[in-house]
């Protein structure tokens, strides 16, 4: 059986502090079904989802975090 690739997604976030990447890593965790990186310096979140784009900007932004940009790869 093969592993199943999924889509990665890229955010830009609105981070200035650790307890702003595990706000962000807390409301990742409670979707399910997503591998994340959080890269606090540079204040991306890279998110490997079958989840739709719409549905993971719209989580990530139930942080209260702004999100301006993203990249959909």
């Amino acid at each position: 059986m093969s592993a199943q690739i999924m889509p990665t997604h890229e955010f830009s976030v609105d981070m200035t502090c650790e307890g702003c990447s595990n706000e962000v890593s807390q409301v990742l965790n409670k979707v399910g079904e997503v591998e994340f990186d959080i890269d606090l310096f540079n204040k991306k979140v890279c998110i490997n989802s079958e989840h739709s784009m719409d549905l993971l900007l719209e989580t990530v932004g139930k942080t209260g975090k702004a999100v301006p940009f993203f990249d959909p790869k």
